[in-house]
């Protein structure tokens, strides 16, 4: 085989294996989590960001929380919190003198960040001999962000395969794909629906809300703010996929 038809774009997912899959605790990445688990027979190694974000101890607590559900082989919280200095005053979800939008904004966006978990995450696969490489895009997201459509999927895939090309091509290292559910066409609702199928009510414990939580006053649990975009898409989609929404909302002051 050439070198060119080894790294020839593909992002259709290989035949079970391990995958190492970007998971942040929220509904979109452990549904996607669950869906290669349960469904396609994968070996998850997942791994978990701190990058500054408002959400990151609630984030790492529900991850962790499904990384034990999920029984997978192994979990990395990696932490780049000094990409938050890099930042500065881009973005909402590492700034929080900034507020919160309740719609989409590009205040919402930061830099790049799927490129560099994706680059991370394909290290890791590649070390370990893993020919996937996953995370929650689905399809609602292609419409605002550039790093979850299918071209810039396929575009980093080629480009981090070129990176190992000898490697590669020697047979020391595997050609690595990235995929996530928008390659197939999944949308949020859809993917909910994927995800309660293997979880059942349980996805009702994994965190989408941007801010770190409001506590509730009398048992002092983190609830989701219920008002940011984010959460305002999760309850979409709930109701979308004609599920009783069990997320636990702060009440509106």
């Amino acid at each position: 085989m050439c070198l060119l038809e080894l790294l020839t774009n593909n992002t259709q997912l290989s035949k079970k294996g391990p995958a190492v899959c970007i998971v942040s605790g929220g509904l979109d990445s452990i549904c996607t989590a669950a869906y290669l688990t349960k469904e396609k027979g994968y070996e998850i190694y997942m791994l978990t960001f701190m990058y500054g974000q408002r959400a990151k101890k609630i984030e790492i607590k529900q991850s962790r929380h499904f990384a034990k559900i999920l029984n997978v082989r192994k979990q990395h919280v990696i932490d780049i919190s000094f990409m938050k200095e890099l930042y500065g005053m881009t973005n909402s979800l590492t700034d929080r003198r900034q507020p919160l939008s309740e719609k989409f904004d590009y205040s919402i966006i930061v830099p790049i960040r799927n490129a560099i978990f994706i680059t991370i995450a394909s290290a890791w696969a590649l070390s370990i001999n893993a020919k996937t490489v996953s995370y929650g895009a689905h399809l609602d997201d292609i419409r605002f962000y550039p790093d979850c459509r299918p071209e810039f999927i396929k575009s980093i895939s080629h480009t981090l395969n070129l990176a190992e090309a000898d490697s590669i091509r020697s047979g020391l290292r595997q050609k690595i794909t990235v995929w996530s559910p928008a390659i197939d066409g999944i949308d949020k609702s859809k993917l909910l629906s994927i995800g309660y199928r293997n979880l059942g009510d349980e996805i009702f414990q994994t965190w989408s809300c941007y801010s770190s939580g409001k506590k509730d006053k009398s048992t002092r649990d983190l609830l989701h703010c219920g008002i940011c975009e984010s959460c305002i898409n999760r309850k979409l989609a709930i109701s979308k996929a004609g599920l009783e929404d069990k997320t636990h909302y702060a009440k509106k002051d």
